[in-house]
């Protein structure tokens, strides 16, 4: 069977999976009818990225067809492929502002919310991801992060309610705990660092400030400016975190102390007192915490780190590389590629309320989000943005797109998910961890293989226990050349292509390899979601 189906993937490979579409869509409509800013944030992205063509002596590839865009715009806001159904709607849909009518639906939809509460959790809580005793945190972060974007609460009041949490003698009570009101909820930050000063200055300064500052915790910096003392003086805002432990180990209790500021730095007489990294001094309060104070200064809107770091963030999540990338490693030695755009983005953020939605609207409503991933020549740096770089997904993405695409469920809940470590979904986020170069991926023979032998696949692709194909195959007077156009809907979230369409109806009709009609149908299905152009997201 396998050999079978790898004969089906090679002739759909022959059809030149990835190539530029025959008739590319035309360049995104502006708004019309009221002055959106997200219009004018846009067209300030083309401007400074078109500048830097004009230096570079580099041309745009052409615009993404409205097939290539919806699919792009489905797994970067929420998470997945679209349905075949969400698909033939929006191609027929002759409306000049689709496009921007897509976004705004998207982001309205529990599943943006879903997609972006599940990367802010890989941020700020790497260690549970990895670590089996430390899973029981993710629950009740996850649906704090939920809800917070459901809201489209500000980004700097989400910060300032994480760095800020109020812990005067809490007590983890977060197993299966939902209540994202709670100071359970957003206590998952602290106990995955297990209240460690330096862990958690090392992990603040890295998701909120975009600086790799544990590199100075031993000592100087050794590319940046950072010094020793200034880590250590970070982590003191965080002094006054106690962390009980049994023996050698922490156990899950977290107390403060809440005026302590102030912490010896380790194989040395000095003590480093909580200094902001700009260089200003701290104005103290009676009995309000540090990491009130702390909060309450990376949230200003003339901090040179917080918002910067933030729209390059979303930046890079978008576009596969941030404007400053690494995103976390803004230094006087790792420049932004376009710094003008960087600071312009990080203007209208603040102006607009730390509005997320604000600047993903800008950013996709942009020609360069809207640009096709095939280029014409040799291509030309990623950082130029003169086409859009071809991304690899992550492992929540490919199997949320799988499930979508075949209909399949694993029977676990998002609540359950984490605690099933035997479960498809589990094996998916092991098998396919999320890469720091999400533009250079190279798919490892054990992901090829996880692909090609998974149970799911094989169940979810079976002639005779295949939703879709048994969907497919009960319609009434549909020919083959329909049955491939409705598995390229659910797969690949496009209609073949004339080429495509007759090699493949040949294949079918002659039964494949094995002589049978249906089997030969459901090795097409395998095909596609082994093809490059299922894994990928371009």
């Amino acid at each position: 069977m396998v050999r079978q189906r790898i004969w089906a993937l090679t002739l759909v490979a022959a059809g030149a999976v990835l190539a530029p579409p025959a008739h590319a869509g035309a360049p995104p409509v502006r708004a019309q009818g009221r002055p959106f800013a997200e219009v004018k944030l846009a067209a300030k992205i083309d401007e400074y990225l078109g500048a830097g063509h004009a230096r570079a002596g580099a041309r745009r590839a052409a615009p993404a067809d409205d097939a290539t865009f919806m699919r792009r715009a489905y797994l970067d806001v929420v998470g997945r492929i679209p349905a075949p159904m969400e698909v033939r709607r929006f191609l027929s849909d002759r409306s000049p502002d689709k496009r921007r009518l897509l976004i705004d639906r998207l982001l309205d939809t529990p599943g943006y919310a879903n997609n972006f509460a599940s990367l802010w959790r890989d941020l700020l809580i790497p260690e549970a991801m990895t670590d089996v005793n430390r899973r029981y945190m993710i629950p009740g972060l996850e649906r704090w992060l939920y809800e917070r974007f459901s809201a489209n609460t500000p980004y700097d009041q989400m910060a300032r309610e994480l760095i800020a949490l109020p812990m005067t003698n809490s007590r983890d009570q977060m197993y299966f705990r939902y209540d994202g009101g709670s100071n359970a909820s957003t206590m998952a930050f602290y106990l995955a660092k297990e209240g460690k000063a330096e862990d958690l200055a090392a992990a603040t300064a890295r998701v909120f400030l975009g600086v790799r500052l544990e590199c100075a915790q031993c000592h100087d910096h050794p590319f940046g400016k950072w010094s020793r003392e200034q880590f250590w003086e970070q982590a003191a805002f965080f002094a006054g975190i106690r962390a009980p432990r049994q023996g050698m180990f922490f156990n899950g209790q977290l107390s403060e102390v809440a005026d302590r500021r102030e912490l010896v730095i380790p194989k040395t007489d000095r003590v480093a007192q909580a200094r902001f990294l700009d260089g200003k001094e701290p104005r103290w309060q009676f009995k309000v915490s540090a990491r009130t104070t702390l909060a309450d200064w990376m949230v200003q809107k003339d901090n040179p780190f917080f918002a910067r770091t933030a729209v390059n963030r979303v930046w890079a999540h978008f576009f596969g590389v941030g404007l400053v990338d690494p995103v976390d490693d803004f230094s006087d030695v790792n420049l932004p590629s376009h710094p003008e755009l960087l600071d312009e983005l990080a203007r209208q953020f603040v102006a607009h309320n730390y509005d997320v939605k604000f600047l993903v609207r800008a950013i996709a409503m942009s020609k360069a989000y809207q640009l096709g991933s095939a280029y014409d020549g040799p291509a030309p740096d990623v950082r130029l943005f003169a086409r859009m770089p071809i991304k690899g997904m992550s492992g929540e993405q490919l199997y949320d797109s799988i499930v979508q695409a075949t209909g399949m469920r694993d029977g676990v809940n998002r609540r359950q998910r984490f605690f099933y470590f035997g479960s498809p979904r589990q094996e998916f986020l092991d098998r396919f961890a999320s890469q720091d170069k999400r533009t250079e991926t190279i798919m490892s023979i054990p992901q090829a293989l996880t692909l090609m032998n998974n149970p799911m696949i094989a169940e979810a692709t079976h002639p005779d226990r295949s939703q879709v194909l048994g969907a497919i195959n009960a319609a009434p007077f549909m020919t083959t050349t329909g049955k491939i156009e409705a598995l390229y809907l659910s797969a690949l979230s496009r209609k073949p292509r004339s080429d495509e369409l007759a090699n493949l109806a040949r294949y079918v009709d002659k039964g494949g390899v094995s002589g049978d009609k249906k089997k030969a149908l459901s090795d097409v299905f395998w095909a596609l979601l082994n093809t490059p152009e299922f894994i990928l997201n371009h």
